[in-house]
């Protein structure tokens, strides 16, 4: 009965013993803390206890938001860098320094090759984009082969690797599209689809586009008719009622490079998003 009693008094002791020590940790690490000098980076202040935590964190946001939803790759590896290219896109701001009316411009392309409308371009939206055109029958076989295989080079190109898990978000379609008109290389390339889209619609294969040719584009792009009408009054700069595939490419073209709001070819993918 002793023994049980010196036992419990020991391990009491011991209990009491073990809880002052933890709270004298406690209180030491709390007086480090209330003496340790703030550490500010931005708008954000700190412990330098926690700096390092804050770092990792900090690292594993970073990775979060560069993250692309293509097989686990980060973003920049998702296109192809270029050896002769002309960009210092590494200093820029990657399309976001750009005008809000360009932005609104590539906005409005992406929505359209966007064919499915999941909010996401795919190589399945290319393929099913140039079926479209594909589809009128104004293409013989050379020429429809010749376009399906530029469709999936120039997706390639800019977009990397024909893959079903190879997203573009509309944020990357801006930075993308920013990267690609500050390439030469990748500039002369990008477009030329454009010549097998005015092949498609020249249904009469006069080597020019007819007001109702047009709306056959407009069609194939998802828009209205009445908007087609509208766009190619804009366009037809000439009044001769008719485009030529020079005119069509060129303005076709212009519509990515230029941040002119006064340029009629704004009005070539029809109406400009208003997302």
């Amino acid at each position: 009965m002793v023994l049980t009693l010196v036992r419990l008094g020991i391990r009491s002791i011991s209990l009491n013993l073990e809880r002052s020590a933890a709270l004298v940790s406690s209180a030491h690490s709390q007086l480090k803390l209330i003496h340790t000098k703030p550490v500010c980076n931005g708008s954000v202040c700190f412990l330098q206890e926690k700096q390092r935590e804050y770092e990792l964190a900090e690292q594993v946001s970073s990775l979060r938001r560069n993250y692309s939803k293509q097989h686990g790759r980060p973003e920049e590896d998702r296109r192809k860098q270029q050896s002769d290219s002309d960009s210092d896109s590494d200093t820029e701001c990657k399309g976001f320094d750009r005008s809000e009316f360009w932005r609104r411009k590539m906005r409005t392309v992406h929505n359209i090759l966007d064919i499915d409308k999941d909010g996401l371009i795919s190589f399945n939206d290319f393929v099913l984009f140039s079926e479209r055109f594909k589809s009128l029958g104004h293409l013989d076989q050379q020429q429809a082969e010749d376009f399906s295989n530029i469709i999936k080079l120039t997706w390639e190109e800019q977009w990397g690797a024909v893959d079903p898990y190879n997203f573009v978000t509309v944020e990357q379609y801006l930075e993308d599209m920013h990267h690609v008109l500050n390439d030469k290389t990748l500039k002369k390339k990008a477009h030329r689809w454009l010549p097998y889209l005015f092949k498609a619609v020249d249904k009469d294969k006069s080597g020019y586009i007819s007001v109702k040719e047009f709306k056959l584009f407009f069609e194939c792009l998802g828009l209205d008719n009445e908007h087609a009408a509208v766009a190619f009054a804009v366009i037809d700069t000439n009044g001769d009622g008719k485009l030529s595939m020079k005119e069509f490419v060129k303005l076709g073209k212009d519509y990515f490079i230029t941040e002119d709001e006064t340029k009629v070819s704004k009005m070539f993918w029809g109406p400009l998003s208003d997302v």
